[in-house]
């Protein structure tokens, strides 16, 4: 299961300046538009089962407006530039834009744009984490490598804990829109109670995402990156963006809820 990909746009928000020239080139080199756009869709198709399974699909014209607003690709953008601008130092930076700013670097995030886009079909969702668990049984260096990857990276545990607290998010939305009584401690434990779930679902998505994304790289590219993972510019970049995603979605994910519920009670009117 992706993270949810949320994004909430905060009316009258200050824009950051951009003024650091390579955070910019990082993130064009990291195709972080291309991404962000990427996210919109996924998140104006969860925002259509937010709409069927608790506003009865009966989510009109407010909503919609409501949902695209809150998919602003533009304010995902700036949320990461923020990230990455207190996250990364200046050999931080300098490293990470050596690797991406290369032919490697390059084709590397058009695999993950691409995976990203195709995963949009739960189809190929299914019949990637299935592809990934055959190949591991197999031994296969592609889907070993991946397997090193996301466990350098920690995506797992973070994906997972961006989820829980954006579900919380969500649920404190709800509760102060005054759709749901329930109070922090009790979403708190509705929340926990998700946590093996989300964790089982969130394993095979990632695994099939990356497997997608990088079983077209030859096996020297895949263990380059690998090794950038665990370098020091790696592991900032890793922390610098799970963090802006996590601002990201937390806000958004709160603000779902408040339109959820204002939604709501619209329809019982």
């Amino acid at each position: 299961m992706r993270v949810l990909a949320l994004v909430i746009v905060l009316c009258g928000a200050a824009m950051p300046a951009w003024a650091d020239a390579r955070i910019t080139v990082l993130m064009d080199a990291m195709r972080i538009p291309e991404l962000t756009d990427v996210i919109r869709l996924e998140g104006l198709q969860d925002a259509e089962g937010l709409n069927a399974d608790m506003l009865a699909g009966q989510g009109g014209a407010l909503w919609h407006n409501q949902v695209e607003r809150l998919y602003d690709p533009s304010r995902m953008q700036d949320l990461l530039y923020l990230a990455l601008q207190q996250g990364l130092d200046d050999a931080a930076l300098d490293g990470c834009v050596a690797f991406f700013d290369t032919q490697r670097g390059q084709t590397i995030t058009e695999l993950e744009i691409a995976a990203r886009k195709a995963m949009l079909d739960e189809a190929v969702q299914d019949a990637a984490a299935e592809t990934y668990r055959e190949l591991s049984k197999d031994k296969d260096p592609h889907a070993g490598l991946v397997a090193a990857f996301v466990e350098a990276n920690d995506l797992l545990e973070l994906n997972v804990a961006i989820t829980m607290s954006s579900s919380f998010q969500f649920y404190q939305g709800l509760a102060d829109g005054r759709l749901l009584e329930m109070s922090e401690s009790d979403i708190l434990k509705d929340v926990w109670a998700s946590e093996n779930r989300l964790r089982e679902e969130s394993k095979d998505w990632i695994n099939g995402y990356f497997l997608l994304a990088y079983q077209p790289l030859d096996l020297p590219d895949l263990e380059a990156y690998l090794a950038f993972s665990r370098s020091p510019a790696g592991v900032a970049l890793n922390a610098a963006l799970f963090a802006g995603y996590e601002d990201v979605f937390r806000e958004v994910a709160y603000g779902l809820g408040r339109a959820v519920a204002l939604n709501a009670s619209g329809n019982d009117i």
